[in-house]
């Protein structure tokens, strides 16, 4: 069988020791007699794999002590509600809008409470990074949004807005782990790793100490994460659309 290397923007090609594993561990996962879709999500079994993929997260990202690791269901769109109706206890909060997936948060979070769009490049059809140098940022906004890559539009931050005190919150479904990334300067990661067992999508969330009292969400993850010490990612033609989230 010819290999068929997959550079789209969504799912994309695996290496190949990867998917052998998936594929040896289906029937049998590790002499436990069934595969990991099978297993109860309170077994001991389970237990270690979720445990696996949480350390080798915080592993190759660096996600310091203080900030907690969820993994849930649902797709990163579900995250437009949720962080609105966790952490907009002001009923304020400010987002950058540098494309479709960003301006579909914002409208979102308006629905729950204030949202200004402190910046904005859809004057120009998303084609470049707002300037940010001198956000206008509202004393009483519980968080500043920025989605920090665009595949729409071909467009990614190459720098963090500085937002003072305001804890900033990153869409990084387009380039979790494509490249290092200093987690202390957010308040709250999520992406949406794009891939489905089972009707289940599995993705993670990662948000400081301070903000766990406000996360009523509930977690459950039925297939396993592995995650090896490279992912990379190649940069992608630009593209008329998108994959969902």
């Amino acid at each position: 069988m010819s290999r068929v290397y997959n550079f789209s923007a969504g799912p994309a090609v695996l290496p190949e020791e990867v998917l052998q594993e998936a594929a040896d561990e289906m029937l049998d996962y590790r002499g436990c007699g069934m595969s990991v879709m099978e297993m109860s999500h309170r077994s001991g079994t389970y237990q270690k794999i979720i445990d696996e993929a949480e350390a080798d997260l915080r592993q190759l990202m660096g996600i310091p002590d203080n900030y907690k690791v969820l993994f849930l269901q649902g797709g990163a769109s579900q995250q437009f509600a949720m962080i609105p109706m966790n952490l907009m206890k002001n009923r304020v909060a400010d987002y950058i809008i540098t494309g479709q997936w960003a301006k579909k948060a914002w409208k979102e979070a308006s629905i729950y409470g204030k949202a200004n769009a402190v910046a904005s490049s859809e004057d120009q059809t998303f084609s470049y990074i707002p300037d940010c140098s001198d956000l206008p940022i509202d004393p009483d906004a519980d968080y500043v949004y920025i989605c920090e890559n665009n595949t729409i539009y071909g467009t990614r931050w190459d720098h963090i807005p500085d937002t003072g005190d305001v804890p900033l919150v990153a869409d990084i479904s387009s380039c979790i782990l494509s490249q290092p990334i200093d987690v202390s300067k957010f308040g709250l990661l999520y992406a949406d790793l794009v891939r489905e067992e089972d009707g289940w999508k599995i993705w993670h969330l990662s948000c400081p100490v301070r903000w766990r009292r406000s996360m009523s969400w509930q977690a459950r993850c039925v297939s396993r994460l592995r995650i090896r010490q490279r992912i990379m990612t190649p940069p992608a033609k630009p593209s008329s659309t998108e994959p969902g989230r």
